[in-house]
């Protein structure tokens, strides 16, 4: 697979001579200009070699030996940055990994979608509310949700506030799991103050109690501790939509002889700034990270083919993964084309589902949600797909939460769009709320005859 666009024409403001969608308009250069500068002399946030391992583990899922689980805020707040919101996702995801663990026969490689997911793609550069427009809010890193001019003007000291939230959050994160709040004989930390009222707690119960039996029995019979249970392994991700936020933090790596953007372990291109000749692809090529792109029902064999060979061209095995996201209503139609164009092309991928963007829709007032049916009715279409061609699903994306909101109908307490106003808390996209999350594990764990 050769490369059309050789790397040593690439640096870390090479996509500014492109085409590149999506980004902020700063009326102060020169301000944005020194953030960016300030930015850069910071510390990373990640570590090379954390990156090396995620991109091996990655390795392991597109070959059916892992599952990926990435999920979380549709966009992070900066406001929110709290001890208590940290933990509550950080809570969701052991348990819905653990269920997968438990079901699969797999270990899950997981992927929070948090510490940088602070700016959102936006289909409108302004928006108008009682005849007075103003910009789109593009997310906490550009600008702010209330309506009004000062909080909607793009201000680039949010790129260091951002940061800064960012750093806070893996801090707290990493100490979290080296002081022993991930391990797998205490499932019960993990529990969510409301969670016991949920219907799925007992099926939950009686799974993390078998696993903390199977766990003392196998230490009492061998006289030895497993130590890969007492802490896992945790890694970051957000959609790198913002260019000077992840340009700053991109760093040359002498030992690995490669550039690697530090400020998380897996970027993601979205569906809206994916253009093969555009800003977000050219300076995704040029990092080392393992990098994914969402693809949509739009996406033809040319263009994924094209995607693999500039993104890809040594055809790395967890270099690249692509994020399927393309409805209920599609996925049978396209998913098997899409499938067909990256064997065709022999091209090492990742498969990943995001079952929730495809799937948004509106009530009658307006608000935006998602239906529970849907989106398992897409996560089970594309298990299905995937094992009928001979290809693997290595993992699913989904926006949730560790609150108890109410923004998706449908699940365990089939919420309806009357319930949606009760606690919808989003300021973008809605998110399955714990419980919800839960279930969605538990189903995946049953769909043993889609592997």
């Amino acid at each position: 697979m050769a490369n059309a666009t050789p790397l040593d024409t690439w640096t870390p403001t090479s996509w500014q001579q492109k085409h590149t969608l999506q980004q902020p308009t700063y009326r102060d250069a020169q301000a944005l200009e020194r953030t960016v500068t300030a930015l850069a002399k910071l510390p990373p946030l990640v570590v090379s070699w954390e990156i090396d391992a995620l991109r091996e583990r990655l390795a392991q899922a597109g070959r059916g030996e892992a599952f990926i689980l990435q999920g979380g805020d549709c966009a992070e707040s900066l406001e929110a940055c709290s001890s208590d919101r940290i933990v509550s996702q950080l809570k969701i995801l052991l348990q819905m990994s653990l269920v997968l663990t438990n079901g699969l026969k797999r270990p899950v490689i997981r992927v929070g979608r948090l510490a940088g997911q602070y700016a959102k793609p936006r289909s409108a550069d302004t928006e108008t509310r009682e005849g007075v427009t103003l910009p789109c809010y593009r997310g906490d890193i550009v600008n702010l949700a209330p309506f009004d001019a000062v909080s909607r003007e793009p201000d680039p000291a949010l790129l260091l506030r951002g940061y800064e939230r960012a750093a806070l959050t893996l801090n707290f994160v990493r100490s979290l799991v080296d002081g022993g709040f991930t391990d797998l004989h205490h499932p019960e930390y993990w529990d969510l103050d409301f969670m016991r009222h949920s219907p799925l707690y007992e099926e939950y119960r009686k799974i993390t109690d078998s696993l903390a039996d199977s766990l003392t029995f196998f230490e009492h019979a061998t006289g030895r501790a497993m130590a890969d249970t007492q802490r896992i392994d945790f890694y970051a991700s957000h959609e790198g939509l913002h260019l000077h936020y992840e340009q700053a933090q991109t760093r040359y790596i002498q030992r690995r002889a490669a550039w690697y953007n530090l400020s998380t372990h897996l970027p993601w291109v979205g569906v809206r700034t994916a253009g093969l000749a555009d800003g977000h692809v050219e300076y995704f090529r040029g990092i080392a990270n393992p990098v994914a792109v969402k693809v949509g029902p739009s996406s033809d064999a040319d263009y994924l083919q094209g995607l693999c060979r500039i993104l890809n061209p040594e055809n790395i095995p967890g270099r690249l993964t692509l994020i399927h996201r393309l409805g209920a209503k599609d996925v049978d139609a396209k998913l098997p084309g899409l499938i067909a164009a990256v064997r065709a092309a022999g091209a090492n991928v990742v498969w990943i589902c995001d079952a929730m963007h495809g799937n948004t829709e509106s009530t009658k007032s307006g608000l935006k949600t998602r239906r529970f049916d849907n989106i398992l009715k897409e996560l089970e279409s594309a298990f299905r797909i995937h094992a009928q061609m001979g290809s693997i699903l290595g993992g699913v994306h989904l926006e949730m939460t560790g609150d108890n909101v109410t923004e998706c109908t449908g699940g365990a307490r089939g919420l309806s769009d009357e319930d949606l106003a009760r606690a919808y808390v989003s300021t973008v996209d809605p998110r399955l709320n714990y419980e919800q999350a839960l279930e969605v594990a538990l189903r995946i764990s049953r769909w043993q005859d889609h592997r």
